[in-house]
């Protein structure tokens, strides 16, 4: 029981210890105006959101079966290789396109996210049962990975294109990485645990499930991409969070 309980509300003892490392940081930062400390500025910013979901999920997942190890490892390389093949692909898209609709980058970027995932399914696949909570958590912790060097990114640029403002950064790191849960982390973490689940049962039913759910993860992300408005992206997010801690309750009843 204790150790269940443990579990469960780590992720507030995580978003407290990043969220205050981050803000001691930034304060140094401020006050002595060491260009130095930036990377870490950003790179605690990128992280302390979707870390922090990344342990609320593991703890509200059922029966545990993967390693902290795996998770850490899948949200580092998950991240790295996301960025890049969805870097190649869309690159070669708009070299051969032209133009890059935002559904065809919604499409690279949900596949690119789901490589190591994949792999980690494929070398595990005989180790014994599959439950569907495992490759939930492991697809959120891929798109931890992704959401973070993504947002790394955008606050980089933003510290460029506003040649060295710091006020810039901070807004870039505060609305990506609050909204991170509801985008790629989200959109991933449906997908891998029907992945998962197909892979359990297999079965023409699981096939059309995880079609179904894969296609729901585009659309949202298009969606996502398109709009420029703050009561779609409010009522994206409730669609997209929503249905990952539905989907989280409904694995945990199948695993007791």
């Amino acid at each position: 029981m204790t150790t269940r309980w443990w579990r469960r509300y780590a992720w507030l003892g995580t978003l407290i210890v990043l969220g205050g490392l981050y803000a001691l940081v930034l304060t140094t930062l401020v006050r002595t105006e060491n260009p130095n400390l930036v990377p870490s500025v950003i790179l605690l910013g990128a992280t302390v959101v979707p870390v922090s979901f990344l342990v609320f999920a593991e703890g509200r997942t059922g029966r545990w079966q993967v390693s902290p190890a795996v998770l850490i490892c899948t949200a580092f390389f998950g991240g790295v290789i996301g960025v890049v093949v969805a870097g190649w692909l869309e690159f070669d898209a708009l070299r051969g396109l032209g133009t890059l609709p935002m559904l065809f980058v919604a499409i690279i970027e949900e596949t690119a996210k789901l490589v190591v995932p994949v792999v980690i399914l494929a070398v595990t696949l005989g180790s014994g049962r599959r439950e569907p909570a495992d490759g939930l958590v492991i697809g959120v912790a891929s798109g931890v990975g992704f959401a973070a060097l993504e947002t790394m990114g955008y606050a980089f640029t933003a510290l460029l294109s506003s040649k060295g403002s710091i006020g810039a950064v901070e807004q870039t790191l505060l609305i990506r990485g609050v909204m991170a849960p509801a985008g790629h982390i989200a959109w991933t973490g449906l997908t891998t645990g029907a992945l998962w689940a197909l892979a359990a049962r297999p079965g023409g039913r699981r096939i059309g499930t995880f079609i179904g759910v894969f296609a729901f993860a585009i659309v949202l992300h298009t969606l996502w991409d398109s709009i420029g408005n703050e009561i779609a992206y409010a009522a994206l997010s409730l669609v997209s969070v929503g249905s990952l801690l539905f989907a989280m309750r409904r694995y945990r009843a199948l695993a007791r």
